[in-house]
This record gives structure tokens, sequence and C-alpha cells, in this order.
């Protein structure tokens, strides 16, 4: 015992050094096994607008590589077919209509009963994605479109997110405001942080792409999750002049969208290449998804092969373009067929982390990651749920049934007619009954909407849902 301790007295310092390797070596390790987190949103893009599904207009090199690299999903669905409540879902796992939000914008044409103006926002009692991964040690960024109130206590930077660069609002103009383009509404100026206002002078969508570089870069040796929320397609139609000159064909706005297209997939091309160049990619899960079903009216956008736009439940206005890329997953899946939702995100993302939400019975998604390897058999969701207003949708294995507030409810079987055109509603009356009563037994565990739209926009609601019935021509 004598001699141990003199060992140990003479090789103290020896020994120390050891024990701090070692221990940066475990920690180091363990560190590595979490894996850093790119999450890709566009906005309002078409669901045919894209190389990996089939477009011949549009020019997307490098979603197309992604799609190749990772798992296409087939049946991917948003939990809104608008942006606010869709982006709610996403950051909170559950079906925003839970918590009163609506499938209405914030803020947007409301009526005066209820919550108004800079009093809506995302519940701040709620707990979202970018809280769950700071608790495993995460760095958190959201660079673009925030659209969850524009009030100071809703801000990204108190909701978990450790950097901001992006507006608050839900739509801007691509090109720096200054007093040639100038906007009255403290929501569209960008910020960097909390109230420090800096405008870029290049095209927002390579200003987000830049920001998110930069973020990757500062923290590239700690796990981290960027959320990189384009505004990219989005009204206003502007472009870049010499993307523009890259389809001389089109003309009008399908023009604009292809060019706008093109831009946004060059600065995700960037992105993606900026984790190869720090040799990040192998330890990085990368998803790209939509917020919604594009709206052909204000951008062109093409939803093909299926009918309805955004703002309703047809597949059109919810069924979304999907990729994921994880070269450690344990998977030698391409495609994906079953349905899957945006509310899985938030536990697949806090999972892959080592984080556990297994308890959280408020969740309405799940963790993808063990039906992708063959753990879990599909489908992950037997019923998944729409609602806005009198509107509503449920999906029930193949089965959709849709109701209207002006018009008898609709029967589908989704697998043999995924551009719902065979009506099987008086065909099958008693599936109807079931599904309508299983939507409206849903609807019971709602809370009451905290604010509406002005019900003269459920009217033209319906207007649009008659002019895009029948599903758009392939191009």
């Amino acid at each position: 015992m004598f001699k141990l301790v003199c060992y140990l007295r003479q090789n103290a310092k020896k020994l120390s050094v050891w024990l701090s390797m070692s221990l940066f070596f475990c920690s180091s390790t363990a560190f590595a096994k979490q894996p850093n987190i790119l999450f890709i949103l566009s906005d309002d893009a078409g669901y045919h607008d894209f190389g990996f599904h089939g477009s011949q207009t549009m020019k997307t090199p490098n979603l197309d590589m992604l799609a190749e690299q990772g798992i296409l999903f087939k049946q991917a669905y948003v939990s809104a077919a608008v942006c606010g409540p869709s982006r709610a879902g996403i950051l909170t796992g559950q079906y925003q209509q839970k918590f009163g939000y609506e499938e209405n914008n914030v803020p947007g044409y409301m009526s005066e009963s209820g919550t108004t103006g800079d009093d809506m926002g995302l519940p701040l009692d709620l707990k979202i994605l970018p809280e769950y991964l700071k608790e495993q040690g995460y760095q958190t960024a959201l660079i673009g479109k925030w659209h969850q109130g524009n009030a100071d206590r809703f801000h990204p930077t108190k909701r978990g997110f450790d950097y901001f660069y992006g507006f608050r609002g839900g739509a801007r103009s691509y090109y720096e405001f200054n007093e040639k383009n100038k906007t009255s509404r403290d929501e569209d100026y960008l910020e960097q942080g909390f109230k420090n206002y800096k405008e870029s002078k290049d095209y927002l969508t390579k200003a987000l792409a830049d920001s998110t570089i930069e973020f990757i870069e500062d923290n590239q040796n700690k796990p981290f999750f960027a959320f990189l929320s384009f505004t990219a397609v989005h009204t206003p139609m502007e472009a870049i002049p010499e993307d523009l000159a890259q389809f001389p064909d089109l003309s009008g706005k399908r023009k604009t969208l292809a060019a706008m297209t093109l831009a946004m997939d060059r600065e995700i091309g960037r992105v993606l290449s900026k984790l190869d160049q720090l040799g990040l990619a192998d330890n990085t899960i990368v998803v790209y998804t939509n917020d919604n079903g594009g709206p052909s009216d204000t951008n062109a956008s093409n939803n093909a092969p299926f009918s309805g736009t955004k703002a309703n439940h047809y597949e059109g206005g919810i069924r979304v373009p999907f990729i994921l890329r994880w070269p450690n997953l344990k998977t030698d899946l391409k495609t994906y067929n079953s349905p899957i939702i945006t509310l899985d995100l938030l536990p697949t993302f806090v999972h892959a982390a080592g984080g556990n939400v297994g308890n959280n019975q408020a969740l309405d998604g799940v963790n993808l990651i063990p039906y992708l390897e063959g753990k879990k058999s599909p489908p992950a969701h037997q019923r998944l749920y729409w609602k806005k207003e009198n509107r509503g949708a449920i999906r029930d294995g193949d089965w959709k049934l849709l109701r209207f507030p002006d018009r008898p409810a609709e029967l589908y079987q989704i697998a043999e007619d995924p551009a719902e055109q065979n009506n099987l509603a008086y065909q099958y009356p008693e599936k109807v009954k079931a599904l309508y009563k299983a939507l409206f037994d849903w609807e019971l565990t709602l809370e009451r909407p905290l604010w509406q739209l002005k019900r003269e926009f459920e009217g033209k609601a319906m207007q649009r849902i008659d002019s895009y019935r029948q599903p758009p021509v392939l191009d």
C-alpha cells in the first residue's frame, strides 16, 4: 500500500494528464454520436415542381442529388394547408388545433372576435423543438421566416433559438428594403439576433443560405440544429435576371417560379457543399420538405398528380415533397411509401439527438427511426386529421373523407385514386358515417380557436376548391 501511495504521488501529474485525455476522448466520442441536424423548409412549392418528382421544367439538381443520396417519402403530409399553422405543428409535434392555433395565419385577415393583431402567436406555455434539442447540448438557429407571432415575447430567441437571422412575418421582398424598396411593417425587416435590424444587399434566398453557412462554420465542433426556413417560392414573385434567362421557353409567373426555384436549389447546394467541406456530412441529418401545397393561382405552382392547392385538404394542399438523408441511419431504403406527417420531425430529431419524448402524451408525432430501420412495421399513423373551421378531413388507412360547409362529404380511396376524382361516398355510406364520426370525435379533443378568419374568406376558399378540382398536367 505504501509503495502504491508513493507511486501515485510521484506520477500524479502524468496520471492527471492521462485522466483528462481519457475523459476528453470519452466526451468527444459521445459528442460525435450526436448528429448535427439541418432542416430545410421551403414555402409554397408545388408537389411536382422538382426533378425528383418528375418535372421536366424545373431545374433542381442539388435536391435531386439529395433525393438520390437519401430516402424519398412518397406520402408525406403537413398538419395544415397554410404556412403558419403548418410550422406551429412542426415546432410542437402536435396538431396545432389542440392549443387553439386554427388553420389561419398570424396575423391575417381576422375577425374582430378572439385574439387579434400582435397578441396572436405560438402560445408561450408550449415547449418547442429547439428547447428539446438545447437540453441535449445543441446549438440552435432559425434562419429565415418565423411567422409565429410578431410581438417581442414570441421572438425566436425567446423560444429556444440561440441564433436568429430572418424576419418575423410571413412574407417579404427578396430584395433589400431601402429608399427605393419600402415597407411600413417592422415584421418585414431582417433581424440578426433580437431587434438588431440588418438588411442584406443580396437576394434574400442567398442571404439566408450565407447565414446558415456562417452558423455551421461557427458551430462545426458542437452538435447543432440549423433550421433554414426559406421564403422561396412564396410571393412576391421576384427572381434574379440571370436565373430568368435560364427558362426562355416559359413566361409569366411560371417563368419567375422556375427562376426562384433554381435560386433556392443552388443555395441549398452551397449549404450541403459546406457540410462536405467541413467533413460533417456523414454525421448530419438533412431533411428537406415544404410547408404546404402550392398556391397555383398566385405563383403558378404545379401540384400534379394531385388536385387541390394550398389552403384546402385535397392531396394537392397537404401532401408535400420530403427527403431525409442520414448516412449513419441503418437502412437500405431509398423510398418510404407509408404515410408520415411533419409532426413526426420533433420526436425523430429529439430521439436522434439522444433525448426521449416517449412519455409526452401531448405529442401527436412519432419517432420515424424504428420504421426506417425496419424495427417497427408501418404504418406509423393509422389516422391523420386536418381541420379549418367547418372544413375537415380524415385519412384512415387508405380511406380519406373530406367534410365541407356547403356540400356533402366526399370519400376517396387514396391508394387507387390519389387525384381524388372518384367520389365513393354514395357507394359506401357506412364508411362515410364511421369516418365522419371519427373526425368529430377527434375534434372534441381540440381547443376552441384562439382566432378566426373573416367568414368571407371561407367563401373564397370554396371557390378556389372548385377552380382546382382537376389535377394539373405533368410538365
